[in-house]
């Protein structure tokens, strides 16, 4: 067991010492015509590269495996009996170096979940009472109170509780780019503070963080194999018999023992068994830098193939959250009746309340003196000796406050175009009306554009609301299919019909109602900031729910799936190759060795292309620049 070991942890030095003697031996042979010399280094290089191969094979026999590695095992050990020292050295060598090169090479396909691993907080800065203390990130609880100063990691997913900064969030996004945060807004652990000095609430800790969530599901990710590996798999594992039958019955019937030894180097099915794994890791890791965690390799084949998106409305093809679309002002001083409006706002928790202090943003309010909450229309205040009315028409009717012809008029233009509305009055008279909706995402329409033009021909949007607000966002976006007053019951039976019809389909949602048609899809996709159970059924997150991230998902499973299908013809293509080369006389042990290697490595090499992979539009300067040249179209 020792010597095993020994041998495991030593095989690259072994590797470099055996590569020195076979130099050594050639030397000895053509500079000194010192035969001896020459079988004597091979004849070393053989011994100290071979225990490892044979280990490596014994291993694989324990639990019935017959592997490659017991191939080259016979192989070698037959070119030594029969004297060939120089084969069997360099066949050795070449096999050990492909094998390190190989796990190189494939650590880099692994480095976004190593770059993500190390970004990971490693400690806080605890507030307790008067006293900060540094803490190993381990022992953070829910509710603590954590200092982050400037160009510190944010440790938790929490809430602003004090303070205001710019964060660089390329760790969940995959876009660095700072944005503002403030008091009362969530940031995430992993993300950068470029800016400031905050005091966060621990909302979220270790595993369950955005980040730790990432790193998990990109693990599970890459250790996932598709129904491409799972085949190659079992085609391996009878291939490799066969090979090692095949050789047995050529040296027998040829009575050519050196036939049967280049059978079984050249029959290794190294490049075909490596090849589809390493794309899928490549793909994954791509996905994961870029702010899409695909939770699995088969999901890439699957996405490739989707000619029908379903889209959820609310917080899927819009922000989820109402805010302020515009205002219409009867009064010649709007920014002091936006200030007191919000003023009044921020004693009101109603949702459309929180729109307006969103859309006004101030940093102090006037003090309010007294208020009343009129069930049903709105709210009244007494801010100094000035009388604040904000609510519905009846609210203002009721307090005598003028609606004129004009503010009927927007009133009405408003709610047509899907707005909820508040008026504000000062002293009774009317000041300000205010349209308040959910907003479509900027980059919805765009993205679905683009999206046609890489192969979805089909868009449909479902949805709880009433069709007539439906219709407004699927126009918006160029949707033509819309069905509102659905229930969730009512999404699954319609994707299933479409199911039924051949189509495969990929639904995009953010909440509890959506989770059984994520679950049932073909590609289930999730909004990051949607519900646990969303984000758990889903095939795909799409992490800070970034809209645009869907042109690179679908741009990288395409990808990734051709870049499997190139590496299985250059494995496939190897061993035509080698088996033409040996039938004319061409190819010999040490030389299909060295190709059987070189063919490991291209295969490889093609896979980590994958990690540097962008849609053509990404390489532009933005997606507005796309947009407007879409609209000129």
């Amino acid at each position: 067991m020792k010597l095993q070991k020994l041998f495991i942890k030593h095989k690259y030095t072994f590797v470099l010492i055996g590569g020195v003697l076979i130099v050594l031996g050639f030397i000895f042979k053509f500079s000194f015509d010192w035969d001896l010399g020459y079988s004597l280094a091979m004849i070393m290089a053989s011994v100290i590269g071979i225990p490892s191969i044979f280990i490596q094979a014994y291993q694989a026999l324990k639990v019935k495996i017959i592997s490659i590695e017991l191939l080259v095992s016979i192989a070698v050990s037959g070119a030594f009996i029969i004297g060939e020292f120089s084969e069997s050295a360099i066949v050795i060598f070449l096999f050990l170096f492909g094998g390190l090169l190989e796990q190189k090479t494939l650590e880099r396909t692994r480095s976004a979940i190593q770059e993500l691993i190390k970004m990971a907080p490693a400690s806080a800065l605890r507030i307790d009472k008067a006293d900060i203390e540094e803490i190993p990130i381990e022992e953070v609880n829910k509710g603590d109170l954590l200092l982050v100063k400037t160009g510190a990691q944010i440790p938790v997913d929490g809430a602003i509780r004090e303070g205001d900064g710019y964060i660089n969030e390329a760790s969940v996004t995959g876009e660095s780019r700072v944005t503002g945060k403030a008091i009362g807004e969530k940031v995430f652990a992993g993300t950068i503070l470029e800016n400031g000095t905050l005091k966060i609430e621990a909302e979220k800790i270790g595993e369950d963080t955005t980040f730790g969530k990432i790193i998990e599901l990109v693990e599970e990710a890459q250790d996932n194999k598709s129904k491409a590996e799972r085949f190659i798999d079992r085609f391996a594992k009878y291939y490799t018999p066969i090979v090692l039958l095949l050789a047995f019955i050529v040296g027998f019937l040829f009575q050519n023992i050196h036939l049967a030894i280049t059978i079984l180097i050249l029959g290794c099915p190294g490049a075909l068994v490596i090849g589809v794994p390493v794309s899928n890791v490549a793909g994954i890791g791509n996905g994961a830098k870029n702010g899409i965690l695909i939770k699995n390799g088969e999901l890439m084949n699957a996405v490739s193939k989707v000619d029908t998106m379903i889209f959820d409305k609310t917080g899927t093809l819009t922000n989820g959250k109402p805010a302020v679309s515009e205002v219409k002002a009867y009064t010649d001083d709007i920014q002091e009746a936006l200030w007191l409006t919000a003023s009044v706002e921020r004693e009101s928790e109603h949702p459309l309340g929180q729109a307006i202090l969103d859309y006004v943003r101030e940093t102090r309010y006037a003090k309010i003196n007294k208020t009343e909450v009129v069930k049903g229309q709105g709210i009244i205040a007494q801010i100094d000796a000035q009388k604040i009315i904000i609510g519905n028409q009846t609210l203002m009717e009721n307090h005598a406050v003028l609606v004129n012809s004009q503010a009927e008029q927007d009133l009405l233009r408003l709610q047509q175009s899907g707005n909820s509305t508040v008026f504000a009055a000062i002293n009774n008279q009317l000041a300000l009306l205010i349209g308040v909706k959910d907003q479509v995402r900027p980059d919805a329409k765009g993205t679905l554009r683009i999206l046609k033009q890489m192969g979805i021909k089909y868009f449909v949007m479902l949805t709880g609301d009433n069709q007539t607000t439906a219709e407004m966002v699927g126009n918006e976006l160029g949707i033509t299919e819309i069905h509102g007053d659905f229930l969730p019951e009512d999404k699954s039976s319609f994707m299933k019909r479409l199911q039924d019809k051949g189509r495969t389909v990929a639904f995009v949602g953010d909440g509890v109602n959506d989770s059984p048609s994520i679950a049932l899809a073909d590609v289930g996709i999730a909004m990051g900031n949607g519900t646990d159970v969303a984000v758990d059924t889903s095939d795909i997150v799409l992490i800070h729910s970034d809209f645009k991230k869907l042109i690179h998902a679908f741009g990288l499973a395409k990808k990734t799936v051709a870049n499997m299908k190139e590496n299985i013809i250059i494995a496939v293509g190897t061993v035509i190759f080698l088996l033409i080369g040996l039938v004319f006389g061409y190819i010999y042990m040490a030389s299909g060795m060295l190709v059987h290697e070189l063919s490991i490595l291209a295969v490889v090499i093609n896979g980590m292309r994958l990690l540097r992979y962008r849609t053509k539009f990404e390489k532009l300067d933005s997606y507005q620049v796309l947009n407007e040249k879409l609209e000129a179209q």
